[in-house]
């Protein structure tokens, strides 16, 4: 019996992570969802695509520790199955820090997760996907990898880096058959384990009442993971290679005043 198809989800959360295991689960592929921490949301996640009718499997992982990356990759490869698509979904926010308080070690940690741990991922995963000739790796990213803002130091420059890293493995891989798509969130997402937990629950709840549910005025991780899946099935002839996506209601991020205070 021939194996399926592996999505690999890193950063698989309640939001776009997860609907995007969801997504590729219920289109045939195996899925299987890594994250920090949170066990019994882990299984929440696997359960729901398994109860769906999908194949999944999940862990935690610690991304930032040595060969983590590394091991993952290649016990996926040995005891699943070929990884054909990989979604790269970790944020690298440490919060709004003048720089006068942004010390070294926290400047670094949104290097490590956002910009070294993508290149640990590829340069563990496209061997793989060269013996085969195709495969995708798709790159969640922020309006920080687009402009700086005051407070954002780490961040901006981290997603910066992740951005002009998806450009380079596209200049020497996208005629070997690796589609690289960087894709820019330009905007707050649906999502109860990140902007829920970062505004709490009370909050979160409110801007829910006013933008989101019918109002569509939050990007809706369901919907994200649609086009996150489009990418990834496009023919080579008309690879998007890099994209963002918002609300209707917001303004596109190159609309905004720069603050500077």
């Amino acid at each position: 019996m021939a194996q399926k198809k592996v999505c690999l989800v890193i950063g698989a959360g309640a939001g776009i992570g997860g609907n995007v295991a969801k997504k590729f689960a219920a289109e045939g592929y195996h899925a299987v969802l890594c994250r920090r921490s949170d066990q019994e949301g882990l299984d929440k996640l696997v359960n729901d695509i398994e109860a769906a009718g999908g194949s999944a499997s999940g862990m935690l992982l610690n991304a930032v520790k040595d060969d983590a990356i590394e091991n993952l990759v290649e016990g996926v490869e040995e005891k699943i199955g070929p990884i054909d698509t990989v979604l790269f979904n970790l944020g690298a926010q440490i919060g709004n820090r003048a720089l006068h308080v942004t010390s070294h070690k926290q400047f670094e940690l949104g290097w490590r997760m956002a910009t070294f741990g993508l290149f640990r991922l590829a340069k563990s995963v496209i061997p793989h996907m060269l013996e085969r000739g195709h495969g995708t790796i798709l790159v969640t990213s922020a309006t920080a990898a687009m402009r700086g803002n005051a407070g954002q130091h780490s961040h901006a420059a981290a997603m910066g880096g992740r951005r002009m890293l998806c450009q380079t493995l596209n200049a020497e891989y996208a005629s070997k058959g690796i589609h690289v798509a960087h894709i820019v969130v330009d905007g707050a997402v649906d999502a109860p384990d990140t902007l829920g937990k970062m505004l709490g629950p009370e909050m979160y709840q409110k801007l829910r009442e006013t933008r989101g549910m019918e109002h569509d005025g939050l990007l809706l991780p369901e919907k994200i993971a649609e086009t996150y899946y489009h990418i990834a099935q496009q023919h080579r002839s008309v690879w998007t290679h890099e994209l963002d996506l918002r609300s209707f209601s917001d303004v596109a991020w190159w609309n905004h005043e720069l603050k500077i205070g």
